[in-house]
């Protein structure tokens, strides 16, 4: 009996709304979605704000990757294995502790990770210079044991000192680098973040 009565108030509920309800404006989700700490759970928080009976968080990033398939497609890259590796400088700066002291130092968080498998190598250096750039290089290409044939960089300073879309300058102690380590350096094109999406 409480399964039939349960079963009709919630007919009933349906019956109550004034019709479908309203998608959120998907151009604008993708959009607000580009700011720093702007995440999907917030904005289907403000969509269910201003739409109480509004449809599920599911749905919501279901239907938004869906949209997202129609209105910009996208090429699928493949990666050979060994072939790139992607760098770049994670956001914000994280806080390492010193152990004795206790003091928190802030430091900038690099990131690469290997097209085919995604492996991937973090270590946190002090800044974004061009020393502190070459060295966690070196470090990099110690953890992997090798070398790939390609670097795929952002538009760093360190690495970067022209960042045209067709022909990009390096910084010429980078390129030094490569070279001494028999890799190439790709950077990525100016604001083409899917140019390395791995790591970004």
């Amino acid at each position: 009996m409480t399964k039939v009565l349960s079963c009709c108030s919630s007919r009933r509920r349906r019956q109550r709304r004034k019709g479908p309800e309203p998608a959120p404006d998907w151009s604008y989700v993708e959009k607000e979605l580009r700011r720093r700490n702007v995440t999907r759970v917030l904005l289907w928080e403000e969509y269910r704000a201003a739409n109480p009976d509004g449809f599920g968080y599911t749905w919501f990033c279901t239907t938004f990757e869906a949209w997202k398939g129609r209105a910009r497609p996208t090429m699928r890259q493949t990666h050979l294995g060994g072939e790139k590796v992607f760098v770049d400088f994670a956001g914000d700066t994280i806080d390492i502790f010193d152990p004795i002291t206790g003091e928190a130092h802030p430091m900038k968080l690099f990131v690469a990770a290997m097209g085919a498998s995604n492996y991937t190598y973090a270590e946190a250096c002090p800044s974004e210079s061009l020393p502190d750039w070459i060295g966690v290089h070196t470090n990099l290409f110690t953890f992997l044991g090798g070398v790939p044939k390609f670097v795929v960089c952002d538009n760093l300073r360190a690495a970067v000192t022209n960042p045209d879309r067709y022909d990009p300058g390096l910084n010429r102690t980078y390129a030094e680098m490569a070279s001494h380590y028999g890799t190439a350096v790709l950077a990525a094109r100016p604001r083409r973040p899917k140019d390395k999406a791995i790591v970004s």
